[in-house]
């Protein structure tokens, strides 16, 4: 059955209805005149021939055909644009003559010319309107409507000037906004009701402010406007009467809010905050009134996050001067899970949506005022890398800002961290987007037990060990995570990550103790070793033991007493055992990871042992034996040619640190093994050329060996590299090798003209100065004579030396 209204109800919405229908007459007429205006114009004559148009041709002009007789506006525009223009010139006009030509009449006159005059305007939309003309009635009640605004000024001017103007203003503001609203709904005109809805809003907070009322009341009249003007938007049929009252409501609600809010955080005692507090709870109460009668879904969600967060902050700043400052937060959070107890009530969803997002925003706000303590807590430990072994502090605190000061009310951080995740545990069971939300909580759950020996302000000692604990913890819960779901998953690769990051920062925060800085990376040492062991972690694991495996050798070395370049060879074991390590697993991932970390360590040797010559050529000598080790796996082999670079520095180094200048001490030891690699490569593929078997390898020595000998002044250097150039070239000449033959000939007579070179230059200065041209020439012209003959004995060397090898 249908459920009828009452008749009140009925007539205004029949009243509603009608005045629709009236706006869409008047559309209709609009769209008519336009469309006869159109027709006329299409059908009007076209001009004569002797005008100067071709027969059957457009008319003269820039535009043709229609284009040139379309009208630039349309009947309706012109006629609104007159409208308005007229309006405007007459409130111009009567306001001109109101407070300027006042003065010029007596109090009847005046009263007389302007009561008339409005009572004439007013009652002008009424004939208006019986004859169609609702938009000229529309502007002329407009008129009207700026009338009345006068004849309350001029009612002030002549019968209340002394009353108070704040006052009186309230007053004429709510006898307008009445007026208007009655005439426009007798007349149905357009715009009186939105302007006595925009009116209304004024009443309450001029005349508040009129009898001198404090902030907490000022706070109240906004939020009671607000009120009002939610229930016209709910209330109205009208769509600009529900704009100008939803626009209003919101202006002064959030004001209301705002204020409030003010009033309950500035509040010195709890009864100050608590009046504060019940008017942020009437906010809240409208919010959700409002929500729960809106149509839209999506603005009904809105109010009730808006009411959650009303509720809240009035709490909060109740707490705030009732509870220590620590506990105002916790205190938000308890209110916010309150709100969660929403979604066992029987509220519409959309309510009940929107007071679950206020509880998560303020579980939010309570983590972003944790991040703070979290991140000194993360980053504070580096401070001890600049000072280490500086000596133990009395509590974590001192060690974590050492130099600074920490954040206030730190105590009950971690509680407010483990609220949130406890949250997002019970969340995470009820939602399909459970490995996300639990991965949250993880974090929140691991920044809680990391701030905790912060925020306690827990011994040194006790705070190490809390910080190894939450490392175990990680590794047990990674480890855990993936036999539980049978792979690698995102909380379990977390848990890793933050194992890792709480390794980082236990190592940097045991650096204050010689005694904790071992203890500690022999721990964690032993711990990701152990974990290791899990073949799906063992790239994250094993390469942190490595590392801290590393910092270990360092610690003891400076514990030691030790020099860095005799530090360095408790590094290198490092290395040695991560090539046993990756041996052995070749065929893991761990396998990359865990060999980047050896070679991590082994440039960190060859660091420490830079200040020592000698000590670098053994480190570097102990390196090339790892990187040897390394290629004799098959899927290494090239790391042999590293092994060999190794060896051939450490050598070179051990020559300068022997202050030995000759170059064939350095070069030597590069040609020896580069000829036996050449012989041994064209053994095995006998394609391979002299010159890449060979080349580099002779070149090696013969090169640096004839810039030596070029500046040397003594015959032995000459003489050894003279008689090393001969036996290649004749070794190139019985193995029939392009490259040795090539290069000891090449060699050969480079130093031959070397040791010639005096004596040319003795018979060159006997010689008279002719002898020189004419020798020239001669050979010229020999030369030339045998042109063909010299030029066929080239070709028969080029193909004598291609047939080599």
């Amino acid at each position: 059955m249908t459920n009828l209204p009452p008749p009140a109800e009925e007539l205004r919405i029949l009243d509603a209805e009608l005045r629709q229908l009236d706006l869409r007459r008047a559309v209709l007429l609009r769209r008519r005149a336009w469309l006869v205006h159109t027709l006329r114009a299409a059908a009007a004559p076209q001009p004569a021939q002797g005008t100067g148009a071709a027969p059957g041709g457009p008319p003269p002009g820039p535009a043709t055909g229609a284009a040139a007789r379309r009208p630039e506006t349309t009947a309706p525009g012109v006629q609104n644009v007159l409208l308005v223009l007229g309006g405007v010139l007459l409130t111009i006009a009567a306001i001109a003559f109101t407070l300027v030509s006042w003065g010029h009449l007596g109090i009847a006159g005046r009263s007389l010319v302007l009561g008339a005059l409005t009572v004439g305007v007013l009652g002008a939309p009424v004939t208006l309107l019986r004859r169609g003309l609702r938009a000229t009635a529309e502007a002329v009640a407009g008129l009207g409507t700026a009338l009345t605004v006068l004849d309350a000024y001029a009612l002030h001017e002549v019968a209340f000037t002394g009353a108070d103007g704040v006052g009186y203003t309230a007053v004429a503001s709510a006898v307008l906004a009445a007026l208007w609203a009655a005439y426009g709904a007798r007349l149905g005109l357009f715009h009186p009701l939105p302007l006595a809805v925009a009116t209304a809003h004024l009443p309450l907070l001029l005349w508040a402010v009129a009898l001198g009322a404090g902030p907490l009341t000022l706070t109240a009249v906004l939020l009671a406007t607000a009120a009002g003007g939610t229930a016209v938007a709910l209330r109205a049929a009208s769509a600009p009467v529900r704009v100008v009252a939803v626009v209003g409501a919101l202006g002064t609600g959030t004001a209301g809010v705002l204020s409030a809010g003010w009033l309950c955080w500035s509040a010195s005692d709890p009864g100050s905050a608590a009046r504060a507090a019940a008017l942020l709870v009437v906010a809240a109460a409208v919010a959700v009134v409002t929500g729960r009668f809106v149509p839209n879904r999506a603005v009904a969600a809105a109010a009730a996050a808006a009411a959650g967060l009303c509720l809240v902050a009035g709490s909060a700043g109740v707490l705030r001067v009732s509870v220590p400052g620590e506990w105002t937060v916790p205190g938000c959070q308890l209110c916010a899970i309150l709100l969660l107890t929403a979604e066992r009530t029987s509220l519409p969803l959309p309510l009940r949506q929107g007071l679950v997002r206020a509880a998560v925003a303020v579980q939010g706000l309570a983590v972003l005022w944790a991040v703070p303590l979290v991140a000194g807590s993360v980053l504070g430990p580096a401070v001890q890398a600049v000072t280490p072994w500086s000596g133990a502090p009395r509590t974590v605190r001192d060690a974590v800002f050492a130099d600074v000061t920490g954040p206030a009310y730190a105590s009950t951080v971690p509680l407010v961290l483990t609220v949130v995740a406890a949250a997002l545990v019970v969340a995470g069971h009820r939602t399909p987007r459970r490995p996300a939300v639990m991965v949250v909580a993880l974090v929140l759950g691991w920044a809680a037990l990391h701030v905790l020996p912060v925020a306690l302000q827990l011994p040194y000692t006790a705070g190490l060990v809390t910080q190894a604990a939450v490392v175990v913890a990680a590794l047990v819960l990674a480890v855990r995570s993936d036999r539980a779901d049978g792979g690698p998953t995102p909380l379990a690769l977390t848990a890793l990550l933050l194992a890792l990051l709480t390794s980082v920062d236990l190592a940097l925060l045991s650096l204050a103790s010689e005694s904790a800085t071992i203890g500690v990376l022999v721990t964690l040492t032993v711990l990701f070793g152990a974990a290791g062991r899990h073949p799906r972690h063992a790239p994250f694991t094993v390469p942190a033991a490595l590392a801290h495996a590393t910092a270990l050798a360092c610690a003891l070395g400076a514990s030691a007493g030790l020099r860095p370049p005799h530090t360095a060879l408790l590094v290198l074991v490092v290395p040695a055992v991560a090539a046993l390590i990756a041996s052995r697993s070749s065929a893991s991932r761990a396998s990359v990871p865990v060999e980047v970390a050896g070679a991590a360590a082994m440039l960190l040797a060859l660091a420490l042992a830079v200040p020592d010559p000698p000590m670098l050529a053994l480190v570097l000598s102990l390196c090339g034996v790892v990187a040897a080790a390394t290629a004799l796996r098959p899927e290494r082999r090239a790391v042999g040619w590293a092994a060999a670079a190794l060896w051939l520095a450490a050598a070179w180094v051990r020559l300068a640190a022997w202050e030995v200048g000759t170059p064939e001490a350095y070069t030597l030891p590069v040609t020896g093994p580069a000829l036996v690699v050449g012989f041994l490569r064209r053994r095995r593929d006998t394609a391979v050329s002299s010159w890449t078997a060979y080349g580099p390898g002779l070149a090696a020595t013969l090169v640096p060996g004839l810039l030596a000998a070029w500046d040397d002044q003594h015959w032995l250097r000459p003489l050894l590299l003279g008689v090393a150039a001969l036996a290649v070239t004749l070794v190139g000449a019985r193995r029939r090798l392009q490259a040795p033959l090539v290069l000891g000939a090449g060699a050969l007579a480079l130093v031959a003209l070397h040791e010639l070179a005096p004596y040319l230059t003795q018979v060159v200065g006997a010689l008279p100065r002719w002898v020189p041209p004419a020798l020239a020439g001669l050979v010229l012209l020999v030369l030339g004579a045998t042109y063909e003959h010299r030029l066929r004995d080239a070709r028969r060397l080029r193909e004598a030396l291609g047939r080599l090898r």
